[in-house]
Formats: structure tokens, C-alpha cells, sequence
């Protein structure tokens, strides 16, 4: 059997995408991979072996965190759009010829 060199751009796709879904074994079929393989390039991806910061260091996103920070941000892009309007509507009140465009 040919022994293959995998990059480790090709690695990284492969660790992340196995501890999105949690199932190594789907994600090794799926790229035709033995999930052996998989589960040593996950250890060495914790271990920080690939240039990136190890799982511990990472900080996953909460999705309830993520849901409230949302909600923050579109009520300040609201009210941004209500100031914007209103300093329109200010300078055309003070230069009467900007309503003719």
C-alpha cells in the first residue's frame, strides 16, 4: 500500500470537521480515511501540533451567547438607523434647498 503525505491545511479541515460532528468515524469514511487516523490527527490537534492554539485555549462559541450578542447588535444597528434619520431630517430643515433632491 502507497503511503499518502497529507498536508496539514488537508488535516485541519478533516480535525475540525470530526469534532463539528462529533463522529470520527463518518468523517474517516468520508474522506476514505482510516477513523485510526482521524483520532490521532484529533489528539495531535489538542496537543497543538499543527500551529494552532490547542482545544483548551479555544473558545467555543455559546450559542445562547451568540443568540443575546446578536440581539444587542441589531438593536444598536436600530438605532443608529433611527440617528441617521433624524440628523437627515435636522439638516434638511436647516438647508430647505437639499429637499429638492
Amino acid at each position: 500500500m502507497k503511503r499518502h503525505v497529507y498536508s496539514n491545511d488537508f488535516k485541519l479541515q478533516v480535525v475540525k470537521e470530526a469534532l463539528e460532528t462529533g463522529n470520527k468515524a463518518l468523517v474517516a469514511r468520508r474522506y476514505e480515511l482510516s477513523k485510526n487516523l482521524i483520532y490521532r490527527w484529533t489528539k495531535e490537534y489538542e496537543q497543538g501540533h499543527f500551529g494552532q492554539t490547542s482545544v483548551d485555549q479555544v473558545d467555543y462559541v455559546n450559542p445562547q451567547k451568540m443568540e443575546q450578542e446578536n440581539t444587542e447588535l441589531k438593536k444598536l444597528l436600530g438605532e443608529k438607523d433611527i440617528e441617521i434619520a433624524v440628523l437627515r431630517h435636522l439638516i434638511k430643515k436647516k438647508n430647505p434647498h437639499l429637499l429638492k433632491k
